[in-house]
């Protein structure tokens, strides 16, 4: 941009949806109707706006260590990246901060075709969610696991510009006969192919604890976690139960599952792992062990402990 000409329209436009957004601390949605444009507008607009130097950051000293943790969790671990942000002060907005940093990491590199493959989750429907109001063409969803419920759009979403793919099957079936049988169903083979094909997987990584996302959405009772807990499981990845090695803890649950396996998982290309907090680092430990993922997105409370 040259000061001495006078500003363009595309220039001008950028710089006040760049001051109502990082100055007054308007939402994206709330700029949308003050300049009278779709909010996707308004998110192309920011990005521009970093690219061409109208917004400009320079980091903070504290945000060296955080740089530094993330190289050595990629060397610890063996990941082609991490990224960690400051952990929030309360602990029920890790969740959504690790769900926005995920989005902005998967926005600039969403694959030609637009396909993702999601796993379910609360970190990972909100990842969704945010990057269906973020892309200017439809996102292709594939459903990693079945229960179609957690992959809908949030009610609280006005823009949900993504396609979904999904699995037409519960998540866990009664019997493991009835399980495999659905499995051949050729619906299921279709959307099995699409998951092999896809360029890029989001996965959320589940504790033991009991604010668990598979208690909360009563996938399982407290008696099945019990269960699971004295079987060595310290968390698990798309339903699949793993102990502190990162191997799959044999229960009659995991026969039963109508999921994309793990070794099926670990065979994928740019598989990102999205997840924080204290009560999850055995689980994200178990994980990563096990090598299931390429990317972890977390907090540095959490990062901090897993180099311990």
């Amino acid at each position: 941009m040259d000061e001495n000409n006078s500003m363009t329209y595309e220039e001008i436009l950028m710089t006040k949806v760049s001051w109502c957004y990082y100055i007054e601390g308007l939402t994206q949605q709330a700029i949308a109707e003050r300049l009278g444009l779709q909010r996707i507008k308004v998110v192309k607009i920011l990005e521009q706006a970093r690219k061409y130097g109208v917004v400009q950051f320079n980091f903070w000293p504290n945000n060296t260590k955080r740089m530094e943790l993330e190289q050595d969790l990629i060397k610890k671990f063996n990941l082609k990246d991490v990224i960690i942000i400051p952990t929030p002060g309360k602990k029920s907005e890790i969740n959504e901060s690790i769900a926005r940093a995920a989005s902005m990491y998967i926005f600039n590199r969403l694959p030609s075709d637009g396909y993702i493959n999601i796993g379910y989750g609360d970190t990972p429907g909100k990842v969704l969610n945010n990057l269906a109001s973020m892309t200017e063409n439809t996102l292709k969803c594939i459903s990693l696991t079945g229960g179609v419920n957690y992959y809908l759009p949030d009610t609280r979403s006005t823009v949900f510009n993504a396609k979904l793919h999904l699995i037409p099957a519960p998540l866990i079936i009664s019997s493991e006969e009835m399980a495999t049988a659905i499995k051949n169903e050729s619906s299921i083979q279709t959307i099995n192919k699409m998951i092999k094909l896809s360029g890029l997987s989001v996965v959320g990584i589940g504790g033991m604890n009991d604010e668990a996302t598979i208690l909360s959405s009563n996938i399982l009772n407290k008696d099945d976690f019990t269960m699971l807990r004295r079987q060595g499981a310290v968390g698990d990845l798309l339903c699949h139960f793993i102990n502190a090695e990162g191997k799959t803890v044999d229960s009659s649950i995991d026969k039963r599952l109508i999921s994309t396996s793990l070794n099926e998982l670990k065979k994928l290309n740019n598989v990102i792992g999205v997840a924080g907090g204290l009560e999850k680092v055995e689980a994200i430990k178990g994980v990563l062990k096990g090598q299931y993922i390429d990317v972890l997105i977390s907090d540095e409370a959490t990062g901090n402990e897993l180099l311990q």
